[in-house]
């Protein structure tokens, strides 16, 4: 005869199935909201007048047709500029971010736009939802001031149950905006690679990311303008308070808590001196600001990529990124954090060089690398890529600067990041003469499921700094891959006219190697 199983102990264990299903079926069940109030805005164009528009007439009227472009390599500078754009703005500031965290310099930069909303500024935010879910509280406070709007970009239906809802509808959450860009006064506007958060702008003691933006005047703004109203006015950008409801009384006093809260911590002091001391955006105002004028122009995804793309259609944007380039005669450099070539990348890159041509790529050593899942993926290249005769550096973990302080700054070394710990910025060079910078990564995940964006610069001035980094700096900063005489794999350090040859991946401990070799037996490569 069988043991009874006591009721009690039967109606527990139905509760507790209940209890774990129940946030699955929430999650899986929720629905976006079908076409929810939307009113459409445009940037606005008579912004002559402004004191950014007034100044940057005085320096493009020589330039017709060719945009104002300074590379912000600094993260603090990087910062600066975009505070202090914000505050010269009289008539409108516009931010689309992938990632702004709730840290000092994510505060310190919703506070400047709070004091824009205050002077009477209207201030659109478009957050991709994936982070800014985390920030609900804040969204709908800042959603309540009556000059900012805010509206999440593919967003979360359920607040709640979140992971259950990507699993439930992965494949329109697996697709998410990648874009980021300011825009003040449609006058002035900065796009590349930098987030909103500590690590992209050199604050703290944790990780940070070595990366690149460009401030732009001219003809560009308006190519950037008009890709945030695309975005904006799609129907995947849903307004803040349609998702997260009306903000509880005390909005104002919540946010000024916090803003002053970040005032305090040490990092914020660093900040203030660099408000001071960026002349950038005072410069600008007098029509003083040095600037390499050159053609430049915007690419940028559909945002309806978002809603999902058929699996054999070609990669739209990557293969714009190329023809815009041009095809390398001599010379191509490629920084990508996260790099997987794929067999397509592989093949193209084997064909340049077997035709002559220089092709150097820097992207994360193991050490370095934030997402190891992507390490394996462009680690089952790195031989191909190697016989082929690609040259390929990872950055090291430990690597001082890539963009020394200018009195330190060696003749020729070149630059195109901050210091850090882990690379960030996405830069492709081509024959000293022309560059991409924006959020692309050569990876599947650029390519095929999330939006990107970037500008592509017809300057040799910044290309002949990405190419004088490689020729110089990087070298030093990262370690060189190289095919051993027995044609294993080993990584070539160089420091103090010395080398130090390792057999296995710098300082990344035997336990990440050996997650990183299983990783590469995992069908993952379409994820990355």
């Amino acid at each position: 005869m069988r043991p009874e199983i006591p009721r009690r102990e039967v109606a527990a264990a139905i509760r507790g199935l209940v209890l774990l299903a129940l946030p699955m079926l929430m999650g899986a069940c929720a629905t976006l909201p079908v076409d929810p109030p939307r009113a459409p805005s445009m940037a606005l164009a008579d912004t002559g007048a402004t004191r950014l528009g007034r100044g940057i007439t005085r320096q493009a009227a020589s330039h017709a047709d060719r945009s104002g472009i300074h590379a912000l390599t600094d993260g603090r500078e990087a910062f600066a500029a975009r505070i202090l754009l914000i505050q010269a703005a009289d008539r409108s500031v516009d931010l689309q971010y992938y990632i702004w965290r709730d840290d000092t310099t994510g505060r310190l930069l919703m506070e400047a736009a709070w004091q824009a909303a205050e002077r009477g500024v209207r201030v659109r935010m478009l957050l991709d939802d994936a982070n800014a879910r985390k920030l609900d509280a804040t969204v709908a406070d800042l959603d309540s001031h009556p000059n900012i709007e805010v509206r999440l970009f593919n967003p979360f239906a359920n607040r709640s149950f979140a992971m259950f809802e990507a699993i439930g509808d992965f494949g329109r959450i697996n697709r998410r905006m990648h874009n980021k860009a300011l825009i003040a006064d449609n006058r002035a506007a900065i796009v590349g690679g930098r987030n909103v958060g500590d690590e992209y702008f050199g604050a703290g003691t944790g990780a940070g990311f070595a990366d690149l933006d460009v401030a732009a005047i001219g003809p560009l703004v308006g190519e950037v303008s008009a890709e945030f109203d695309r975005y904006w006015n799609s129907p995947s950008a849903y307004p803040a308070a349609v998702m997260l409801g009306s903000a509880p009384p005390g909005s104002e006093a919540r946010l000024r808590a916090a803003w002053t809260e970040a005032r305090q911590e040490a990092e914020a002091q660093e900040y203030e001196k660099a408000l001071r001391e960026t002349p950038l955006v005072r410069h600008l105002l007098a029509g003083e600001l040095s600037l390499d004028w050159c053609p430049a122009r915007l690419l940028a995804d559909d945002p309806a990529k978002v809603l999902g793309v058929p699996d054999d259609a070609p990669p739209d944007l990557l293969l714009r990124i190329q023809a815009a380039l041009g095809a390398p005669q001599r010379e191509l450099n490629l920084v990508s954090p996260y790099f997987v070539p794929g067999r397509n990348g592989v093949d193209a890159f084997a064909r340049l060089a077997a035709r002559g041509v220089q092709v150097r790529v820097l992207t994360n050593s193991l050490s370095a690398t934030d997402v190891a899942p992507v390490h394996a993926g462009y680690s089952k290249y790195r031989e191909d890529l190697l016989r082929a005769g690609v040259r390929l550096f990872e950055l090291k973990r430990d690597a001082a600067s890539l963009h020394p302080p200018k009195e330190k700054k060696e003749k020729g070394d070149g630059s195109y990041g901050s210091s850090g710990s882990s690379l960030h910025a996405k830069t492709f060079g081509v024959d000293r003469t022309r560059i991409f910078v924006g959020s692309f990564n050569l990876d599947p995940r650029s390519a095929r499921l999330n939006t990107e964006m970037g500008a592509v610069i017809d300057s040799e001035a910044l290309a002949a700094r990405l190419s004088g980094a490689f020729d110089g700096a990087i070298p030093r900063e990262a370690y060189e891959v190289r095919l051993a005489a027995d044609g294993a794999l080993e990584w070539v350090e160089r420091a103090n006219g010395a080398e130090t040859v390792f057999t296995t991946e710098p300082h990344s401990g035997a336990m990440r190697r050996l997650w990183v070799q299983f990783l590469t037996l995992l069908p993952i490569e379409w994820l990355l």
